[in-house]
């Protein structure tokens, strides 16, 4: 078990994503500030918050867990940055980069739940 969450390379990553796509996200038109921003935004951020938590758990189960429920948010985040690319709200090479670093925190994580 990790002493910190703040140890964790994925959550790290996961932390720098975040800040990302908020700052992606605030040229995206106003009226998906409640639709498809919310959802982006909730979807980022919900990595490292289920890391930090099942680091908070203290068991390997509780941290096997919350790292399934981040890979999910993962992928959840992979289909939402897809279809803000489809609306062009995100451009292609923003998209391509964001999408290349949810892929890899993806792998991260999944690497993370086998150990």
């Amino acid at each position: 078990m990790p002493k910190s969450v703040e140890n964790l390379r994925t959550w790290q990553e996961g932390m720098r994503l975040a800040k990302d796509i908020y700052r992606a996200s605030n040229s995206w038109p106003k009226e998906e500030v409640y639709g498809l921003t919310a959802q982006v935004r909730r979807a980022v951020v919900s990595i490292p918050a289920n890391l930090a938590e099942g680091v908070g758990r203290s068991t390997a189960a509780e941290l096997s867990r919350y790292s399934r429920i981040a890979l999910g948010s993962a992928y959840e985040l992979d289909t939402l940055l897809r279809l803000s690319r489809d609306l062009g709200y995100l451009a292609h090479a923003n998209f391509e980069e964001l999408n290349a670093r949810v892929s890899s925190l993806a792998k991260q994580i999944s690497a993370f739940i086998s150990y």
